[in-house]
């Protein structure tokens, strides 16, 4: 039993990885705080349950992952990673801070909502590859997947308590204190990046600038059957599937007819099931294509059962489920994509992942929130269950023509490659 918990966290032995992940956590606490509260600002403060403007608020804060992509990529694989992620992380917490004021001082208007939600996502949009690809920078490759599935645990640890705090903060002292509380998380991962040990690093290898370098790693993808199949369910799941702040907020709302704890609450629960696939991809040693297939499944089951759910509690647990298998789709993804990736490709290959599965944002949460404004909040849920099943048959229609599918590995020297 012993041995199987040190396996499962066997990247915490890592001092600079250990560092990294106690920061990480403070922070996403935080973050889950104020995505919940600018969801609740915005459903009922700003607008009359308007889930459209939810959607909204989702598309500009995730847009930018794909109109900022010719130089997220091009950051992430040139340019120094720790400096590079202190500065996007500070500039997110001055952006959650300058929130936080306007909002206690009751001058906050919804148009402020979206210049600041646009701000954050261009932070995030130049955070995020960085962030992933530095995982590797902290552990190397050997353990890549191991780090990447418990920086999930830690983002999902921070989604299952953020929501509840946030639920009875807005409650008891109002929204904005919840946006304050975020940007002063932040500190904690801009102290964890100064007292890393540099000399105990993993660098990968840095690409060289030369013209064509952002085409190089369209044409790289393109070349990959894998990697396209593997973006496709992305781009169905992350555009249809994930928009959490609308189905959750809209059925607590409307259908549950709960307050804010009650929202809260059901973000937390949600979590529960995005920790356990966390921990199950930790304890993985390999990823694979094919569980790729299973997560999709599980995705579309848990929508219906959330869709049809006939009291709160019932569409609780099938958060759950939905966690479970969402965590396991972008997991299994991420170390997969990262481990069969050459390193110097691998700032530009994520961000083009990151684009793919939250640029769609823009063109999603929209349509899915005009669904639960026009046909109620279970449709919105049957578009995401859609989303799903599709991604399920898209990865079939891959293995079909692809027997061999893909495991990652990563040979000694640190340079991933596909097996034979």
């Amino acid at each position: 039993m012993i041995a199987s918990l040190a396996h499962l966290f066997r990247s915490l032995r890592i001092y600079n990885y250990r560092t990294w992940f106690v920061g990480a956590l403070v922070s996403n606490t935080g973050t889950w705080m104020q995505r919940a509260a600018q969801d609740w600002l915005v459903l009922t403060g700003l607008t009359h349950h308007n889930a459209a403007a939810v959607g909204v608020v989702m598309a500009l804060q995730f847009g930018p992952q794909l109109l900022l992509l010719p130089w997220t990529g091009f950051a992430a694989d040139h340019f120094n990673q720790r400096r590079l992620l202190f500065a996007t992380q500070a500039a997110m917490g001055v952006l959650a801070l300058a929130l936080g004021l306007l909002t206690v001082t009751g001058v906050v208007e919804l148009w402020h909502v979206y210049v600041f939600a646009f701000l954050s996502g261009c932070a995030a949009a130049f955070d995020a590859p960085v962030r992933q690809t530095f995982v590797s920078e902290l552990v190397g490759d050997a353990d890549l997947a191991n780090a990447v599935a418990l920086n999930s645990t830690s983002f999902n640890a921070g989604r299952m308590i953020g929501p509840a705090v946030a639920g009875v903060i807005i409650a008891e002292v109002g929204t904005g204190w919840a946006f304050l509380i975020n940007g002063a998380s932040f500190a904690a991962v801009l102290v964890s990046l100064c007292v890393m040990r540099p000399a105990e690093l993993h660098p990968n290898a840095r690409a060289q600038r030369a013209k064509g370098s952002f085409t190089d790693g369209f044409r790289y993808v393109w070349s990959r059957p894998d990697l396209v199949a593997t973006l496709v369910m992305l781009f169905l799941i992350g555009t249809f599937g994930l928009n959490f702040p609308i189905f959750i907020s809209t059925m607590a709302v409307r259908v549950f007819d709960t307050d804010a704890r009650g929202f809260g609450l059901l973000s937390s629960i949600m979590a529960i099931g995005t920790i356990s696939g966390a921990l199950i991809a930790a304890g993985r040693d390999t990823p694979r294509f094919s569980v790729l297939i299973v997560g999709a499944a599980v995705f579309g089951l848990g929508c219906t059962l959330a869709g049809i759910a006939p009291n709160y509690w019932v569409f609780a647990a099938a958060l759950v489920v939905i966690g479970v298998a969402s965590l396991t789709v972008l997991n299994s993804s991420n170390s997969l994509m990262q481990l069969t990736t050459e390193p110097s490709m691998r700032g530009r290959v994520m961000a083009i992942r990151l684009a793919i599965a939250l640029g769609g944002t823009p063109i999603g949460a929209p349509i899915v929130g005009w669904v639960a404004d026009t046909f109620g909040p279970r449709w919105s849920l049957a578009v995401g269950a859609a989303s799903g099943f599709a991604a399920m048959l898209v990865a079939l229609h891959y293995l079909a023509r692809y027997p061999a599918a893909p495991a990652a590995t990563a040979d000694p020297a640190g340079a991933a490659s596909l097996p034979e």
